[in-house]
């Protein structure tokens, strides 16, 4: 099934700076350059990232928020929320889907895009355990908490009704049943990437990465030849 609606504001939530730009920089390109208003909200302030250990670990919180808001202006976003738990200790926790409920309520989307909380044993890396906090609790901030005007009672207060996302995009390779082309947004994609220098020690082959991924993807997808793709698991959430 090819991308096909009318999703205005959409709201991305990830676990760590450079998580959207991996697995849906194209996607973001695409929606934006079609005039979608498009919302980060990075769980993480990537302090455990990096590679370079001359670099001073305590400002590496605030070298991957640049990065990735330099990232999200390379596919034409500019809204974007920092979370700020730590990095590699993200735990499941009312605090958490308390936070992730907030922004919901704010952004009003009609569309949430996460991580999958569920262990790929095909590719470990996409199972970081903060990917899978982060898409356990973006999905309990979607249903049932930010809909419910009564739970977490301090939103309220704060003056946040309650907000029902209609539908959900999960990251994944597998069960995907939505495919986006991003073929004519692939240098955009790679260009986002590369704002996160901290994380990339040798980039050369990063675009030639990027691409024979999106080729697999849509082949998946039943795409043309030549066509390249991201992948996501549509769920229907509005019940």
């Amino acid at each position: 099934m090819l991308e096909e609606d009318d999703a205005s504001r959409i709201l991305v939530i990830t676990a760590h700076p450079d998580d959207v730009d991996f697995g849906a920089a194209g996607t973001m390109a695409t929606w934006a350059k079609a005039g979608r208003e498009i919302t980060y909200c990075i769980v993480t302030d990537g302090d455990a990232g990096g590679f370079d250990p001359a670099v001073d670990r305590s400002k590496i919180a605030g070298i991957r928020r640049a990065e990735q808001t330099a990232a999200a202006a390379e596919v034409g976003v500019s809204e974007l929320t920092f979370l700020g738990y730590p990095d590699g200790r993200l735990e499941m926790s009312i605090d958490l889907r308390r936070d992730i409920s907030r922004v919901i309520r704010q952004v009003r989307p009609q569309r949430v895009l996460c991580q999958s909380p569920e262990r790929s044993w095909e590719r470990i890396f996409a199972s970081h355990p903060d990917h899978l906090v982060a898409g356990e609790a973006a999905m309990c901030a979607v249903y049932p908490d930010a809909r419910n005007p009564f739970a977490h009672p301090e939103l309220a207060l704060e003056g946040w009704e309650a907000w029902s996302v209609p539908e959900v995009w999960v990251m994944t390779q597998s069960g995907a049943n939505v495919w986006v082309d991003i073929t004519d947004v692939i240098d955009r994609k790679v260009a986002a990437l590369q704002c996160h220098a901290s994380q990339i020690a040798d980039p050369s082959g990063l675009g030639d990465r990027m691409r024979g991924w999106a080729t697999m993807q849509a082949r998946a997808g039943g795409l043309p030849e030549g066509r390249l793709a991201e992948s996501f698991m549509r769920v229907d959430t509005a019940g």
